[in-house]
């Protein structure tokens, strides 16, 4: 059947267009994405990389971060700070604090989270307790730390009731077990992150898998070695990397605790920094190691992304 046009009657829009001028035209009015990432550019290439430029350019200089004419020392800071005592003695502190802390908050957070996959009551209540030291903020924490760990403080005094109290010792005043108290912290701190990631990541494993392990006889231990914990690997990796460079620039709970003592007992890079470039007013000396700790975090940032790369192939 065929149809006709009238005349003078308007012609049926061809498909693609339409009135007010199209979707060419609308889509023209429609902004790009620039504006919309522009303040997020502007600060980090504007303010960060820009610091970084600048935290290099001082660490060239033998400067006290008030004289109007710095000397210019080339890289005789990089040269002092190979040499420094000190230095080998923060980042071996740093090191033996992130292999201890993330160790042992690995472990209670795989150990917390596969017991409350397991039927367990009170859950919820236990996931807020393990969580809540997370959210605490150091600077609120940290007074209660310096009495409870103080020669007469608390920890002191539970030792006694135990019957333990030849173990009483001033723990914050000593070189040999001010560390370990600040590890403590630590890992009572941050053992809620490792868990909530290890629940979650549990939590995608399938069921199947455990239940069909199950029926063939497999101990729990069984399944926790060889199904659950390959199944969160890759968290355990990213974990890995935080820890790292968490470990790198830790400085409230040390500045706040113990201000990096006795004896730079508890001396981190980050406690470091603000000692040489703020009492000392070593600011050219302190740029150094700022943009050491940065290439350090950098090389471990690289190495755990290229393992969780590896991993995921």
């Amino acid at each position: 059947m065929s149809t006709t046009t009238r005349p003078g009657a308007a012609s049926p829009p061809k498909a693609g267009k339409t009135s007010g001028g199209g979707p060419r035209r609308r889509r023209r009015s429609l902004p790009n994405g620039l504006p919309w990432i522009l303040p997020a550019l502007i600060v980090s290439v504007g303010l960060l990389y820009y610091s970084i430029g600048y935290t290099g350019y001082i660490s060239t200089l033998k400067w006290d971060g008030t004289s109007p004419n710095p000397e210019s020392v080339g890289l005789d800071n990089y040269g002092l700070l190979f040499t420094d005592p000190i230095f080998w003695t923060a980042l071996r502190n740093t090191v033996l604090f992130f292999l201890v802390t993330f160790g042992v908050q690995t472990a209670l957070g795989v150990f917390c989270a596969v017991l409350l996959h397991s039927r367990i009551r009170l859950a919820v209540v236990y996931r807020v307790l393990i969580f809540l030291p997370v959210v605490l903020a150091p600077a609120i924490m940290a007074p209660v730390f310096r009495q409870i760990y103080a020669a007469g403080g608390q920890f002191n005094d539970v030792l006694g009731f135990l019957g333990l109290g030849f173990l009483a010792q001033p723990w914050l005043a000593q070189s040999s077990t001010a560390l370990p108290v600040l590890m403590a912290i630590t890992i009572w701190q941050w053992t809620g992150l490792n868990f909530i990631l290890y629940f979650a990541a549990m939590g995608q494993i399938d069921s199947e898998i455990l239940e069909a392990a199950r029926i063939d006889g497999a101990s729990n231990w069984r399944i926790l070695v060889s199904i659950i914990w390959p199944g969160v690997r890759g968290t355990t990796i990213a974990l890995a990397m935080l820890s790292a460079i968490g470990a790198l620039k830790t400085f409230d709970i040390p500045y706040l605790v113990t201000l990096g003592g006795p004896n730079f007992a508890t001396e981190f890079l980050g406690t470091f920094i603000y000692r040489e470039s703020i009492p000392l007013a070593h600011v050219g000396y302190a740029g150094a190691i700022s943009i050491m700790l940065l290439l350090l975090a950098i090389v471990m940032a690289f190495i755990f992304g290229r393992r969780r790369n590896s991993e995921e192939r």
